[in-house]
């Protein structure tokens, strides 16, 4: 997978796309309110390519979504939102028949999704569901992880599935980074003693749901999360960004596994529309990003000149340190590249 695009200076990560897909929490926004620059952004991405959202959050319905995106300045349709829940559903109906009442744990997002799809729905495991469906929710608490619980104690995968709408492990919110729904799915887990079928990223099933749905040749993807983020659209084959504005940060991205490492780092979305900066190497493994330059020489990463843009170092140490193919933890890397 790709790590940063090695050409000249002037390419922007918008150039030869012809989709553009938007993850929700931490990139276009934190709670109820837009990140800065977002909205505007994607407004103007809009004016030359297809822009699509997609986002791994069950509690809501793609319609409710929509309209929040909207509020916010965004022109979107519920059919322009990519849910976990819808490709949970989907999920679903390869593994129940047709018809079959399913225990929901999750919110009106989820509830929606399978009930559009013809399946039942109850909240208690003594209902006998022919499947567990589990998607986050803020109002989920015991007495729901409970009944999930009982509903897959002693019960193998193919007498009653059970999927998970996604394992995100937070979620950012205005007040800060809560627990996400991979916490309350490890609820049940430790619970039962099993895992669930996940349907949202960094599973690929989501992201093909959105290729497909939209006919892209050449999508690009914007998330905040090396872990679910970056790590899906790399399975699925998809340029990626990692913007700067979620949860992840240089301390991430410097320790970022191959799979998990994006072809463009954004300070925010601003930059979709500038021109990227050429990574170069040279014959002595130093990397150059813009007038920032980082080496390693024996066990220590060294910051050779600092340049006018931190972001730009950032990128010089990560190129650095991913093409070394050496494990972070054998490196001693200075806090100025990840503070």
């Amino acid at each position: 997978m790709a790590l940063f695009r090695r050409n000249t200076d002037g390419a922007a990560p918008l150039d030869g796309v012809d989709l553009v897909l938007a993850d929700l929490d931490g990139v276009v926004y934190k709670g109820p309110d837009a990140i800065p620059h977002a909205v505007d952004s994607l407004n103007a991405a809009a004016e030359t390519v297809r822009v699509g959202y997609i986002t791994n959050n069950a509690s809501r319905t793609d319609a409710s979504v929509a309209e929040h995106l909207s509020e916010l300045g965004l022109s979107v349709k519920p059919s322009d939102v990519v849910t976990s829940p819808q490709a949970a559903v989907r999920l679903l109906a390869e593994h129940v028949p047709a018809g079959a009442n399913i225990l929901v744990v999750g919110g009106d997002g989820l509830v929606d999704e399978v009930q559009k799809a013809g399946f039942g729905v109850t909240r208690s495991a003594d209902d006998d569901p022919a499947a567990v469906i589990q998607g986050f929710s803020p109002d989920i608490g015991w007495a729901q992880l409970a009944e999930a619980s009982f509903a897959l104690q002693g019960r193998s995968d193919a007498e009653r599935p059970w999927i998970a709408t996604n394992t995100d492990w937070t979620i950012p919110v205005a007040r800060g980074i809560a627990p996400g729904n991979g916490t309350l799915v490890s609820a049940v887990h430790t619970a039962v003693g099993r895992l669930p079928l996940v349907a949202g990223k960094p599973e690929r099933a989501i992201f093909d749901e959105a290729v497909a749905r939209f006919g892209a040749q050449t999508p690009l993807f914007i998330g905040d999360r090396l872990d679910t983020d970056i790590l899906g659209a790399n399975r699925a084959g998809i340029l990626s960004v990692l913007v700067l504005t979620g949860i992840d940060g240089g301390k991430q991205l410097l320790s970022a596994d191959a799979e998990s490492r994006p072809t463009y780092i954004l300070r925010d979305l601003r930059g979709l529309r500038e021109p990227y900066p050429a990574v170069k190497t040279a014959r002595n493994g130093s990397v150059t990003v813009g007038d920032a330059t980082v080496t390693i020489e024996g066990n220590d990463v060294k910051i050779v000149a600092e340049g006018s843009d931190p972001l730009n170092l950032l990128r010089a140490a990560c190129a650095a340190i991913w093409d070394s193919g050496r494990a972070i933890y054998g490196l001693n890397v200075p806090e100025r590249l990840y503070g």
